[in-house]
C-alpha cells in the first residue's frame, strides 16, 4: 500500500470517528431530554410521560433515536432540521416542563456551536430562521422563577450562539430583528430578577448589536435603499442585510424616549426619562457606530436616522440629563464625528451651542461641568478637530464661532481662582494645552514652506458674505485665501450687528463702509445680515422688514426665503419664522410679512392642504389672532375650538380645511404660545420646530470639510483667542506651586512664541510682558535685597528669566515694543551683578566664567554646550533638575553659583550679538528701548556711578548691536538718531553721563564701519551725524573723553583714512581732532596723526582738503607748541597747493574730454565748461583758505612761526603758478591775502611799538614786516602780468606804493626810527625796473601810470628818482 492510499484511510478513519462521536452526543442529548420529561413535576421518580405530554414530542426524540446511529451520509450533509426538530418542537411545546426545555436549549446550544452544519449544509437557513422562531415562541407555563432564570439564560446563550455561527448570515432581516427583541424582552424580564440574569441579559444585548453592526461594512448597498420610507416591510424577509441594521438602530433611538410615569402634576402624570434604559441604549447604540464607521454614510436610511433622529434625541436629552448620560452622549458625538461629520454639520454645531458650551459653563453643577469639558478636551485631542471646525464653522458668516467659543470657555473654565487648581481647572487647562500646542506643531513645521501670507487680512474687494466654496485641493491657496476673506468679513458682520442694535442705520452703513453690501445694494445681503447675525435687535429686525418700501420688500422677501418649510405644520413654521424679529404692531406691516410668510410656505408645503397661498395667508392671521386670544390676560372670554373652526370655514378656495387639521392648530396653539414679541439674548432651546428647520437646512448646505492645517489658518486661529489664552497661562503659572504645571506652563509659553512668529507680533509682545513680571526683576517697590531673595529663593522667577531671555533669543525677530520688558530685566541682572562677564564685557574670551571668576563644573559645561537644535524645552528640563535642593548641596553650589548657572542659560549676548536677521522694526525698538534706558527713562539710580555703569553699559549693548548690523547701518541707525533727538528734548535731560557714554559708543561704532572693506557713505554721514548731536549737547565730553577721542581719530586717520568718504566724517574728525588736540597729554599723538595725514598727499582731496587746513591752523595757532611742529605743519600746508594745481588740472582734462567727445551738442559743451569753471572756482576758494590760514599765522608770537608763515604764503604762491590766475584772481588774491598780510603785520607793529618795554616785540615784527615786504615784490613780480591785465591794476598799483610809503614812515616813537626805508628802496627798485623791461611802466599817451608812480616815489623814496626816472 502507497503513502497516499494510508492518509485516506487515516483520514477516513478519523472521519468515521468524528461522525460516531456526533451520533453519540446527539444520543445523549436526547436521553437527556427523555430523561427530564419522563420525571413527574413533583416527583423524583419516574412516570409514564404519555399521562402528562403530548405524544407528538417523545414521537419525534424516539424517532431521532432509530437513526442516529445509521445516518445515510455525513452530519454536515444531512438537513439540520432532521436532528434539530425534536428539540425545537420541545422548546415550543406547552406542556414540557421548564427543566425540559432548559436541557433541550442547552441540546441546541451544544449542536451550535459543534457547528455540525454550517451555510453551505443544505436547508440551514430554513433551519437558522426555525431555531429563531422556536426561542421566540419558548413556553415556560410549568415553572418556577429559580428555574425559569436559568433558562432565560439558555435562551440568552443560544442567540448568542446563533448569531455566532457561521450560517447566521443566512438568517433573515425579520429574524435578526426577532433576535434583538427577544433579547431585550430578557432585558425588561430581568430588570426585577436576579442580578446575574440582568447583567447576561444586557452583555447578551451588546454581544448581539456588535455581531451585527460589525458585519455592516461588507452589506452592500443597493438601489432600493434610497427610498425616503423608514420601514420597507416587503423586504424584511429577503435576507439579512441593512434592513435589519435600520430597524434595529430605529429600535435603540426609540430606547432613548423612555420614560417613568410619575403622579400627576396639573392633571397630568409627570414624565421623566428612564436614566438607566437611556444609558444602556446609548451603549448600544456607540457600539453600533463604532463597529459600522464610516460604513453608515454608505446607507442613506440609516445616515438620515443618525442625522435626524439620533442627534435630535442627542441634543434634546444632552440639554437635560445627568452627568452620567451626558458623559455618554458625548462619546456618541465624538464617534459620528469621527465617521460622519460629512454628514452632520449642522447637528455638530447644534449639539455644540446648546449642550456642550452650556453644560461647561460655570453656572452648572461642578459634576456637569467636568463630564462636559473632558469631552471638549477629547475632541481636542483629535489631529484635525480644531482646524476642520475653524474652517466650517468660524470662518462662515452663518454659522456661530464654534472653536473660537470652545476655546474661550477652556480658558475660562481653566483660569485659577486662587488656591489649588481643582480638577475642572485641571481638565480645561489640558483642553488648553492641546489646542496650542496642536497648532503650534502644524504652523510651525520645519519642511513647510507656506507662506504665513498678510494678516490681518483686509477685504478690497465686495464678494459675497454668505457663499461658500467648496476645497479644491488643485488650488488649495485659493480656497485658503477663501476662508480667511470669510473670517475677515464675519468679523466686519459681527461688528455690523453691535453697531444695528444700537443705530439700525449705523450698522447699515458699516456694512456698505467693509464692502459687505454691493453697490447698488443687494437685498440677499441684508436679509442674511438679518437671519444670521447673532443678538441683532429683533425690533429692529421686524421693524425694517415691515417697511413699505420697495427695497424692503425685497429684502423681506429674500429674508423670508432662508427658511426651509418643508414637512412642517403651518403652527410649527409660523413659530419658527417669527422666532427670527419681533412682529411689528402696524397692522400694515403685519400683513406684508405674513403675506410673504404664505407664499413662501404654500411654495414649500408638503401636500396639497392648501389651494393657494391665500388660503394659508387668512389661517396665519387667524392664529396670530387666536394666539392673541388665548395668551392675553385682558382677553376675559377666550375663544373655544367651535369658534376658531367656525370662524376659518371657507378659506381654502371656498372650502372648509379638514376640522382634525384645525383642531390639532387650535390645541397646539391653546397649549403652547406663540412668541411674537421674543428679544435677543434670549437662550435658544432645541425644540422640534428649530429641530425641522435645521434638517431641512441641512439637506440645502454644504457638507462638513476634511482639511489639515495650513499654517496661515493656524495662525488666525490662535490669533482670535490669543488674549484668553495668555491671561489664562499666566494666571496659572502664578498660582500653581506644582512643578509639572509649571513646566507645562513653560512649554506652552514655547509653542504660543512659536505661533507667534507668523506676524503675531503683539501677541508675542503681550506675553513677554506678562512673564517679565513674574520674574521679581521689576517689582517697583521691592529694595535690591528683596529682589535678589525672592529671585534666589523662588524656582518661578528664575524659570520666568529663563524663559523670557530663551524667547528673546530664539524669536527676537517677532519682537517688537516687549523690548523695553527685556531690557528693564537685563538691567535689574546687571545692578544685582548677576550677570555672566560675556555680557558685561562681550569681548571676553572665557564665556563659561561668571563675574566672580568661578569656572562651570563639568557637568554644567555639558549642559551649555548643548545646542539649540535639541529644543528650546530641554533647557527647561535640565533646569527643573537642576532646583533640587540635594543636587545643589551635592555639588557644592552657593546661592550665587546656582543663580549664575541659570543666567548663563539665558544666553543673553547672542540676543545681541546674533541680530543680524533682526527685522527692521524689531532693531529699531531694540535700540529705541536702550537709547531711551540710558537717558534714564524709566530707571532709578540710586548713585551717580551706578547711573553711568548703567548707561555705559546701555550703549555697550548698541555698539554690539552695531557691530552685528554694519550690513544695514544706513538703514537702521537714521531711526537711531531720531530717538536721540527725542532724548535731548527729555525734560530734566541731563547730557552727562549719557553724552559722555554715547560719544565714545559711536566712535567704536565708527571704527567698525570705517574697518570694512566696502565703507558705506550714508552709514559713514550718520555716524558722525550723531557724534556731533552728542557733542554738542555737553562740549565738556570733549575733554572727559579725550583720551580715548583722540585714539579712536588717529586711529582713523592712520588706519583707514582711505575709507573716509563723506565731507561730514572729515569734518567731524578733524575738527574733534583740533579740540582735543589741545590737551599737553594728546597733543603729540594728534599732531603726528595730522602730519601723517598731510603727508599723503593720496588722501587729502577735495572732500577733506578745507578741513585738514582748518585743524592745521588750529595746532598751529596753539601757544607753547613745538616750533618744528609748526614749520612742519605749515611746509605741509604750504606743500598741498601742489594738490590744488593737480585738481585744478584734472578738472580741465576731464571738461576738455567731454568736450571731445560731446563736440556735436552745445549744450553739452556748455556743461562741461560750467564743470570747468566751477573746478577753477573750487580750486581757487582752497587756495585762498590755505592763504588765509598764513596770514592769520602771520600775527603769531612766536618770530620764527611768524616768519616762517610769512615765507609760506611765498612758496604756495610759487606751487600755484600753474593755476592760471586770472587778473580778478590775482587783484583778491593780492587784496585778501598779501595786503592783508602786510597791514596786519605793520598794525601789530605800531601796536607794539605804542606798549612799554616791548622794543624787542617791535623790533621782532619789523623784521617780520620786511620779510612780508619781500614775500610782496616777489609775488608781485610772478603774477605781473596777469595783474596788469586787469583793468583795476592802476588802483592796486596805487595800494601797493601806498603801503610802501606807510612802511617807510612808520613811527616807532621811543624804540627809533624804523630801517624800513632802505629795505623798501630795494624793493620799489626792484619792481619798476622789472616792470620798465617789461615795457608795462613807460610813457603812453592816455595812460598816467607813469606819472602817478613818478609822483608817489617822490613821497616814497626821493633818492630813487633820478636813478629810475632819469628823463622825467
Amino acid at each position: 500500500m502507497d503513502i497516499n492510499q494510508q492518509e485516506d484511510e487515516t483520514k477516513k478513519t478519523k472521519n468515521k470517528r468524528k461522525e460516531l462521536g456526533l451520533s453519540c452526543m446527539l444520543n445523549t442529548e436526547v436521553g437527556a431530554v427523555l430523561a427530564v420529561i419522563r420525571r413527574a413535576p413533583d416527583s423524583q421518580f419516574y412516570h409514564s410521560p404519555e399521562d402528562h405530554f403530548d405524544c407528538s414530542v417523545l414521537q419525534s426524540l424516539k424517532s431521532l433515536r432509530t437513526i442516529i446511529f445509521n445516518p445515510q451520509q455525513e452530519w454536515r450533509f444531512i438537513d439540520p432540521s432532521v436532528y434539530l426538530s425534536p428539540f425545537l418542537d420541545v422548546i415550543q411545546s406547552d406542556d414540557v416542563p421548564a427543566s425540559a426545555t432548559g436541557v433541550a436549549l442547552s441540546s441546541i446550544l451544544k449542536i451550535l456551536r459543534l457547528e455540525i452544519f454550517d451555510h453551505k449544509t443544505p436547508c440551514a437557513g430554513e433551519i437558522m430562521n426555525a431555531i429563531v422562531t422556536a426561542i421566540t415562541g419558548c413556553r415556560l407555563e410549568k415553572t418556577d422563577p429559580v428555574t425559569e432564570d436559568a433558562v432565560m439564560m439558555r435562551i440568552l446563550q443560544v442567540l448568542v450562539a446563533v448569531m455566532k455561527h457561521r450560517a447566521h448570515i443566512l438568517l433573515t432581516d425579520h429574524s435578526v430583528c426577532t433576535v434583538v427583541n427577544t433579547c431585550f424582552q430578557v432585558v425588561q424580564q430581568s430588570a426585577n430578577r436576579g442580578d446575574l440574569l440582568q447583567r447576561s441579559a444586557r452583555h447578551t444585548m451588546q454581544e448581539l448589536i456588535q455581531i451585527i453592526y460589525y458585519r455592516l461594512p461588507e452589506i452592500e448597498v443597493g438601489d432600493c435603499e434610497d427610498s425616503e420610507s423608514e420601514t420597507e416591510d416587503s423586504h424584511l424577509d429577503s435576507g439579512f442585510g441593512i434592513y435589519s441594521a435600520v430597524d434595529i438602530f430605529q429600535f435603540l433611538c426609540s430606547l432613548l424616549n423612555v420614560v417613568h410615569v410619575g403622579p400627576e402634576i396639573e392633571g397630568y402624570p409627570s414624565q421623566t426619562p428612564d436614566l438607566d434604559v437611556q444609558m444602556f441604549a446609548l451603549v448600544l447604540i456607540n457600539s453600533a457606530i463604532e463597529l459600522s464607521g464610516d460604513s453608515i454614510g454608505k446607507h442613506p436610511k440609516l445616515l438620515r436616522m443618525i442625522q435626524d433622529d439620533l442627534c435630535h434625541h442627542l441634543i434634546h436629552y444632552g440639554s437635560h440629563c445627568n452627568p452620567l448620560v451626558l458623559s455618554m452622549i458625548c462619546s456618541t458625538i465624538l464617534n459620528i464625528y469621527h465617521f460622519l461629520r460629512r454628514s452632520v454639520r449642522l447637528q455638530l454645531e447644534a449639539f455644540f451651542s446648546i449642550v456642550l458650551l452650556r453644560a461647561a459653563n460655570l453656572t452648572n453643577s461642578p459634576q456637569l461641568q467636568e463630564v462636559a469639558t473632558e469631552a471638549i478636551v477629547n475632541f481636542c485631542r483629535q489631529t484635525t478637530f480644531a482646524v476642520e471646525v475653524y474652517v466650517n464653522y468660524d470662518c462662515s458668516p452663518i454659522f456661530m464661532n464654534v472653536f473660537e467659543e470652545t476655546a474661550k470657555l477652556i480658558c475660562k473654565n481653566a483660569f485659577p481662582a486662587g488656591g489649588t487648581l481643582t480638577s475642572l481647572q485641571l481638565q480645561a487647562f489640558e483642553g488648553l494645552l492641546i489646542t496650542i500646542h496642536n497648532i503650534a506643531d502644524k504652523v510651525d513645521k520645519e519642511d513647510d514652506s507656506t507662506p504665513s501670507g498678510p494678516y490681518p487680512l483686509e477685504i478690497t474687494d465686495y464678494v459675497p458674505f454668505w457663499e461658500e466654496k467648496s476645497k479644491d485641493d488643485d488650488a488649495l491657496d485659493d480656497w485658503i485665501n477663501f476662508l480667511r476673506l470669510k473670517k475677515a468679513q464675519k468679523r466686519k458682520v459681527l461688528i455690523a450687528g453691535n453697531h444695528f442694535s444700537q443705530d439700525d442705520k449705523k450698522g447699515l452703513e458699516y456694512l456698505k463702509i467693509s464692502r459687505l453690501i454691493s453697490d447698488p445694494p443687494d437685498p440677499k445681503a441684508y436679509a442674511i445680515f438679518f437671519r444670521f447675525t447673532p443678538g441683532l435687535d429683533r425690533t429692529m429686525i421686524g421693524d425694517y422688514l415691515g417697511d413699505p418700501d420697495e427695497f424692503h420688500i425685497q429684502v423681506l422677501k429674500e429674508f423670508t426665503d432662508t427658511f426651509e418649510f418643508g414637512g412642517m405644520l403651518l403652527d410649527s413654521a409660523l413659530r419658527c419664522y417669527l422666532e427670527s424679529f419681533r412682529l411689528p404692531g402696524e397692522a400694515q406691516k403685519i400683513h406684508r410679512i405674513l403675506e410673504a410668510f404664505s407664499e413662501r410656505f404654500y411654495d414649500q408645503q408638503s401636500s396639497e392642504l392648501f389651494v393657494s397661498k391665500d388660503s394659508v395667508f387668512i389661517l396665519c392671521y387667524s392664529l396670530i389672532m387666536l394666539n392673541t386670544d388665548q395668551h392675553n390676560p385682558q382677553v376675559k372670554k377666550k375663544m373655544t375650538e367651535e369658534e376658531f373652526i367656525k370662524n376659518n370655514r371657507s378659506i381654502n378656495g371656498g372650502n372648509d380645511l379638514p376640522r382634525e387639521y384645525l383642531s390639532e392648530l387650535f390645541n397646539s396653539i391653546a397649549t403652547t404660545a406663540i412668541a411674537i414679541n421674543s428679544q435677543s439674548g434670549i437662550r435658544v432651546e432645541m425644540n422640534p420646530n428649530r429641530w425641522v428647520q435645521l434638517i431641512n437646512r441641512a439637506k440645502i448646505m454644504k457638507p462638513f470639510v476634511l482639511c489639515d492645517f495650513d499654517r496661515r489658518l493656524g495662525r488666525d486661529m490662535f490669533a482670535a483667542i490669543a488674549g484668553p489664552a495668555l491671561a489664562t497661562v499666566a494666571a496659572i503659572f502664578e498660582h500653581c506651586d506644582e512643578e509639572e504645571i509649571i513646566q507645562e506652563c513653560i512649554e506652552v509659553l514655547f509653542s504660543i512664541a512659536r505661533i507667534a512668529q507668523y506676524q503675531l507680533e503683539d501677541t508675542l509682545d503681550e506675553l513677554i510682558c506678562l512673564f517679565c513680571k513674574f520674574t521679581t526683576l521689576l517689582n517697583p517697590y521691592a529694595s535690591t535685597d528683596e529682589t535678589l531673595y525672592a529671585f534666589s529663593n523662588d524656582m518661578k522667577p528664575r524659570m520666568a528669566t529663563l524663559a523670557v531671555f530663551t524667547i528673546a533669543n530664539g524669536f527676537k525677530d517677532t519682537i517688537r515694543g516687549s523690548w523695553r520688558n527685556i531690557i528693564d530685566c537685563l538691567l535689574k541682572l546687571k545692578k544685582l551683578k548677576l550677570l555672566p562677564q560675556s555680557v558685561i564685557d562681550p569681548d571676553a574670551s572665557d564665556l563659561s566664567a561668571d563675574c566672580s571668576g568661578a569656572i562651570l563644573s563639568k557637568q554644567d559645561s555639558k549642559v551649555g554646550d548643548k545646542k539649540q537644535g535639541t529644543g528650546l524645552i530641554g533647557r527647561f528640563s535640565q533646569f527643573l533638575s537642576m532646583e533640587s535642593v540635594e543636587e545643589s548641596l551635592n555639588l557644592g553650589l552657593s546661592e550665587f553659583e546656582q543663580n549664575m548657572r541659570i543666567i548663563q542659560q539665558c544666553r543673553i549676548e547672542t540676543i545681541f550679538s546674533k541680530s543680524s536677521n533682526l527685522p527692521e522694526e524689531s532693531l529699531w525698538n531694540l535700540g529705541r528701548t536702550l537709547i531711551f534706558a540710558a537717558a534714564g527713562k524709566g530707571q532709578k539710580f540710586s548713585t551717580p556711578i551706578e547711573e553711568e555703569d548703567t548707561v555705559g553699559f546701555c550703549w555697550d549693548l548698541i555698539v554690539t548691536i552695531s557691530y552685528a548690523n554694519t550690513h544695514r547701518f544706513s538703514s537702521f541707525w537714521p531711526q537711531y538718531h531720531e530717538y536721540l533727538l527725542a532724548v535731548a528734548q527729555f525734560p530734566l535731560f541731563s547730557p552727562i553721563p549719557f553724552a559722555e557714554k554715547a560719544i565714545v559708543a559711536q566712535f567704536k561704532i565708527c571704527l567698525k564701519l570705517l574697518s570694512t572693506s566696502q565703507s558705506d557713505k550714508n552709514g559713514e554721514e550718520l555716524i558722525f551725524k550723531s557724534i556731533n548731536l552728542m557733542w554738542k549737547l555737553e562740549k565738556e565730553i570733549l575733554d572727559t573723553c579725550s583720551d580715548f577721542l583722540i585714539q579712536s581719530i588717529c586711529k582713523i586717520l592712520t588706519e583707514y583714512p582711505a575709507n573716509m568718504s563723506s565731507s561730514l566724517g572729515w569734518k567731524t574728525v578733524l575738527h574733534l581732532l583740533s579740540i582735543t588736540g589741545r590737551h599737553p597729554e594728546s597733543y603729540d599723538q594728534g599732531v603726528e596723526s595730522l602730519i601723517s595725514l598731510m603727508s599723503d598727499a593720496s588722501v587729502i582731496s577735495r572732500t577733506n582738503y578745507a578741513f585738514c587746513i582748518d585743524c592745521a591752523f588750529t595746532f598751529i595757532a596753539l601757544k607753547n607748541s613745538p616750533v618744528e611742529k609748526n614749520i612742519k605743519i605749515m611746509d605741509l600746508m604750504s606743500e598741498s597747493v601742489k594738490s590744488l594745481v593737480q585738481w585744478y588740472r584734472t578738472g580741465y582734462a576731464e571738461a576738455d574730454s567731454n568736450v571731445s567727445v560731446a563736440s556735436n551738442a552745445s549744450s553739452s559743451s556748455t556743461e562741461d565748461n560750467a564743470k570747468a569753471v566751477s573746478s577753477s572756482s573750487f580750486v581757487m576758494n582752497l587756495f585762498l583758505k590755505v592763504g588765509e590760514a598764513f596770514r592769520k599765522t602771520c600775527l603769531a608770537r612766536r618770530e620764527e612761526i611768524r616768519n616762517h608763515a610769512v615765507l609760506s604764503i611765498q612758496r604756495s604762491f610759487m606751487f600755484a603758478e600753474e593755476l592760471c590766475f586770472t587778473p580778478a584772481n590775482c587783484i583778491y588774491c593780492f587784496n585778501s591775502l598779501i595786503f592783508a598780510m602786510v597791514d596786519d603785520i605793520h598794525e601789530k607793529m605800531l601796536e607794539y611799538s605804542r606798549r612799554d618795554n616791548a622794543g624787542r616785540e617791535t623790533r621782532s615784527m619789523e623784521g617780520s614786516l620786511k620779510i612780508a615786504m619781500e614775500v610782496l615784490t616777489e609775488v608781485f613780480m610772478q603774477l605781473l602780468k596777469p595783474l596788469s591785465e586787469s583793468p583795476h591794476f592802476k588802483a592796486f598799483w596805487m595800494g601797493l606804493l601806498r603801503r610802501m610809503d606807510t612802511c617807510v614812515k612808520a613811527d616807532l616813537g621811543e624804540y627809533g626810527k624804523t630801517t624800513m626805508e632802505d629795505v623798501v628802496a630795494d624793493l620799489l627798485k626792484k619792481l619798476i625796473s622789472s616792470m620798465k623791461e617789461k615795457e608795462m611802466l613807460v610813457p603812453k599817451e592816455g595812460d598816467n601810470l607813469w606819472e602817478i608812480t613818478y609822483v608817489q616815489i617822490q613821497w616814497i623814496a626821493p633818492s630813487l628818482k633820478e636813478e629810475l626816472f632819469p628823463d622825467t
